[in-house]
C-alpha cells in the first residue's frame, strides 16, 4: 500500500480528552495515516504492574482501581456519546478488578501480561470514539488477532512471518476503508493468552506493524518534539537533532534515551522505513527523522542515561590464562535467562551489567539460584543505584585527543566499568546515580555548548 504513514502515540500523547484531541488533529492534518498505534494512558500502566504484583491490602487495591476508573471517567465525561465506550471500558475495568484479586493471591508473569495489557485495551475505545466524533472514519482493531508472539511472557518475541501473514489477511484491508486505531505493547500467543513485548514495547509493536504492513513511514509522537542532544530535563541547553541515523539513534534507544524503545528500530531498519519523532503537544515544532543515510555525522552526537542499573563482578584466580570460564558464566546466565548489557574483563575478573527487558521496572535482580551456581565459580558481588552515561557520536574510534577532552571532564568523578571499542558510535561508563546528571550537565557543556 502506497504512502501508507502508521502514527503511534505514547501514554502522554493520550493522557486524557485534551490530548486525545491533539492526536485526533493530527491524524487529520496527514491523509496518508492510515494506522493508529495507541499507549495506555498515562499513569495508567504503572497503576496496572502495582495491582499485577500483587496488592494484599484491599483499601489500597480499591484506591489504584478507583484512580483507574477516574483516569478514564476524565475522559467519558467528555465525550458526546459515551455509551458504547464507557460500557467497553467498565467491561475491562471488571477484568482488571478480578485479576488484581487473584494476582493478591499469588501472582505470576502470565496474569501481568494480561492485566497490565488492559491499559492499551481501555484507552483505545475512548480514542477511537472521540476520533468518530471528529468526523474521522475511525475503527478499532484487537492487534492481538494479528500480533503473534512465543509465550515469553512479560517480555515474549514476536513471531514475524505470522504476523506478516495475519496483518495481510485482516488488517490491511481494513486499512483501506479505515483508520485504524489498535494498541501497542501487547501481543498474543499460538494459545491465544495475551503476552506483552516487555516495558516501553509499544514503539516496538508499532515498527513491527509497520514492518508488516509495508508502510511508507512511521511517526512516534510523544512528550517531547524530537531527539534532543540530551535530555533536556537535565541539561537546559539541550538542542533538538533534525535527523540522526539509524546507527546514532539505536546506539541513544539502547542507552537510555527514552524517546524511543531500543527494539524499535530494528524492523524499521530491516524495511528502510523512515522514523519520524515528534511532540504532540507541539507538533507545529517539527522533529527528528531518522534515517539510513543522514547529511552529516559529527564526532559527539548525543548524551544518554540510563538509571537502575545492577553490576555484577565476578572474581576468580582460576581465570587466570584458564580455558572456558566464561563460557561457564554465561551458561547459568543463559539458563536463568538472564540478559547481559554491558561487560568488561580483566585477568581474574569480570564485571557485567544486567538488562531490564520485562515489564516488572525497577533494578534488574541476579536470582539467588543463579548467584549460588555462579559462587559455586567464583566470588560474586553485586552493585545496585548506578547509572549509565553514554556519549554517541561517529567514528571515535578514528579521532584523536577526543578521550582526554572527555575524561579531564569527568576527572571528580568516580568512573566504572568504562566500555569503548565494541562500536564506533559509543563510549560509555557507570557513575553513582547521586552524580549521574552532574556527569551529563558537565559532559554537555564541555562538547555540545562550547
Amino acid at each position: 500500500m502506497s504512502s501508507f504513514n502508521v502514527a503511534k502515540f505514547g501514554g502522554t500523547s493520550v493522557a486524557n480528552f485534551e490530548a486525545m484531541s491533539r492526536c485526533a488533529a493530527i491524524i487529520e492534518n496527514n491523509p496518508n495515516t492510515k494506522l493508529v498505534v495507541s499507549s495506555a494512558c498515562s499513569g495508567v500502566t504503572n497503576l496496572l504492574v502495582e495491582l499485577a504484583n500483587g496488592v494484599q491490602d484491599q483499601v489500597r487495591r480499591s484506591e489504584l482501581l478507583t484512580q483507574l476508573a477516574q483516569i478514564h471517567d476524565s475522559v467519558l465525561e467528555q465525550l458526546e456519546d459515551a455509551t458504547q465506550a464507557a460500557s467497553d471500558v467498565y467491561e475491562i475495568l471488571d477484568t482488571v478488578t478480578s485479576l488484581a484479586e487473584a494476582a493478591s493471591i499469588q501472582a505470576s508473569k502470565k496474569l501481568t501480561d494480561h492485566l497490565v495489557a488492559c491499559g492499551e485495551l481501555m484507552s483505545t475505545h475512548l480514542l477511537t470514539q472521540l476520533m468518530k466524533e471528529r468526523g474521522i472514519n475511525a475503527a478499532r482493531f484487537d492487534i492481538r488477532d494479528i500480533l503473534r508472539t512465543d509465550s515469553n511472557f512479560g517480555r515474549a518475541e514476536p513471531e514475524l512471518e505470522q504476523i506478516k501473514a495475519l496483518a495481510k489477511q485482516s488488517l490491511v484491508p481494513l486499512c483501506q476503508d479505515f483508520v485504524v486505531v489498535t494498541q501497542g505493547f501487547i501481543g498474543s500467543d499460538a494459545e491465544g493468552n495475551t503476552t506483552t513485548l516487555g516495558r516501553g514495547g509499544s514503539d516496538y509493536s508499532a515498527a513491527l506493524i509497520a514492518e508488516a504492513v509495508e508502510a511508507s513511514g512511521l511517526e512516534i509522537w510523544t512528550d517531547v518534539p524530537g531527539i534532543y542532544t540530551t535530555d533536556p530535563r537535565i541539561a537546559q541547553k539541550a538542542s533538538p537533532i533534525a535527523e540522526i541515523s539509524f546507527s546514532e539513534a539505536s546506539e541513544m534507544a539502547n542507552f537510555g534515551a527514552k524517546i524511543l524503545h531500543p527494539s524499535t528500530l530494528i524492523p524499521a531498519l530491516r524495511h528502510d522505513i523512515p522514523v519520524f519523532v515528534g511532540s504532540s503537544k507541539e507538533p507545529e515544532k517539527g522533529g527528528t527523522w531518522i534515517r539510513h543515510q543522514v547529511e552529516s555525522s559529527p564526532l559527539f552526537r548525543a548524551l544518554a542515561l540510563r538509571c537502575n542499573q545492577t553490576m555484577v563482578t565476578l572474581r576468580s584466580a582460576k581465570m587466570f590464562h584458564a580455558y572456558g570460564f566464561l563460557a561457564k558464566v554465561f551458561e547459568i546466565l543463559a539458563k536463568h535467562k538472564i540478559s547481559v548489557d554491558l561487560i568488561t574483563t580483566s585477568e581474574i575478573s569480570v564485571s557485567l551489567t544486567l538488562d531490564q527487558t520485562d515489564t516488572s521496572g525497577g533494578a534488574p535482580q541476579l536470582p539467588a539460584e543463579a548467584r549460588a551456581e555462579l559462587e559455586e565459580l567464583c566470588s560474586v558481588e553485586v552493585e545496585h543505584n548506578l547509572c549509565l552515561v553514554a556519549l554517541i557520536g561517529n567514528n571515535m574510534s578514528g579521532s584523536k585527543g577526543y578521550a582526554k577532552q572527555v575524561f579531564s571532564t569527568l576527572e571528580d568523578f568516580n568512573l566504572r566499568m568504562i566500555c569503548y571499542g565494541a562500536s564506533p558510535h559509543n563510549l560509555c561508563f557507570l557513575v553513582n546515580e547521586s552524580v549521574a546528571k552532574q556527569a551529563i550537565q558537565k559532559l554537555h557543556t564541555e562538547l555540545f555548548e562550547k
